[in-house]
């Protein structure tokens, strides 16, 4: 799975020389500078980081979105831009460690990319919220409540007992090694190919959309865990019990100097990320993606329903 590579879409973030500069005194001069990636999560994300510190009486430059992971990613190493979601998974890409057992762990996982960034590059990774959006599952809400399918153990002893289940997803998450075969390895079953349609592309919009309409006898998809059409289409995502996927939990990266300069933005942010469950993130994220709704007016009423903002 290659998450790091994001959309197809680049844009880079020209500054001036001054934009580069890290010391705490030119990072109280200037608007803390928000991005975020072009991803509909990634606005969402975006904007609640800006509103948040508007409401803190900070000045805020309003950049998102940006980019995919590479921009976003750069632009915060060169100073170009001061805070951004990013995702604790990504870590393995950031620092080539792909292999370390250490992303399939929540809490391991955020440390682990904590410590490395604030050592390596001075950034600081704020509260994550409590979801993941990695690779997932998702049945049909009724499959899953005629069989009691809550995770991908109950479904290995489903297929073990020769239950109705067909499972679109793409060529890649059938066949890459990090997808549909680590489930496989990690729960004991093997889908045969009559039990799959692979469908061009890896857009998760339209392997959910194929479970939803029962496109040839699909009953399951490939997701992403915090996809918005999970629950507009009345789709359950089947917890990894065995964490056979990294854990992408969102969380806010800031650059240190800019910390430093505003010690109050940790405390701003955290309450509201605590708030971001992943069935709240799959409804905020459906208003934007199913219904149609601007990012940062899904953003101002989930913060305002928290009691976070006035």
């Amino acid at each position: 799975m290659t998450r790091i590579n994001g959309h197809a879409a680049r844009r880079h973030l020209l500054l001036g020389a001054a934009a580069l500069a890290s010391a705490p005194a030119l990072a109280q001069a200037r608007p803390i500078v928000v991005a975020s990636k072009i991803d509909t999560e990634g606005g969402l994300l975006g904007q609640m980081i800006a509103l948040l510190l508007e409401a803190g009486g900070m000045r805020v430059e309003n950049r998102v979105p940006l980019g995919p992971t590479r921009i976003v990613r750069t632009a915060i190493l060169a100073g170009e831009i001061d805070i951004y979601p990013e995702y604790t998974g990504n870590g393995a890409f950031f620092f080539q460690i792909e292999a370390d057992p250490v992303w399939k762990d929540a809490r391991a996982g955020y440390e682990k990319v904590r410590d490395l960034d604030a050592q390596r590059n001075d950034i600081v990774w704020l509260q994550p919220a409590p979801a993941n959006n990695t690779w997932a599952i998702a049945v049909r809400a009724d499959l899953a409540r005629t069989h009691g399918l809550r995770t991908l153990e109950d479904l290995a002893r489903h297929l073990t007992a020769g239950r109705p289940f067909k499972l679109a997803g793409s060529s890649e998450f059938v066949e890459s090694p990090a997808a549909l075969p680590a489930f496989q390895r990690a729960y004991g079953f093997t889908l045969p190919p009559d039990r799959l349609l692979v469908l061009p592309g890896g857009d998760t919009a339209v392997t959910m959309r194929a479970a939803a309409q029962q496109l040839n006898g699909v009953n399951a998809a490939m997701v992403y865990g915090t996809d918005g059409g999970i629950a507009a289409l009345d789709l359950v995502v089947l917890e990894d019990t065995k964490g056979a996927q990294p854990v992408y939990a969102p969380a806010p990266i800031v650059r240190g100097a800019v910390l430093r300069a505003n010690p109050r933005i940790a405390e701003v942010l955290a309450p509201a990320f605590r708030t971001l469950e992943l069935t709240v993130l799959q409804r905020l994220n459906a208003r934007i993606a199913v219904e149609g709704q601007p990012a940062r007016e899904v953003a101002r009423a989930h913060l305002a329903a928290a009691g976070l903002l006035r």
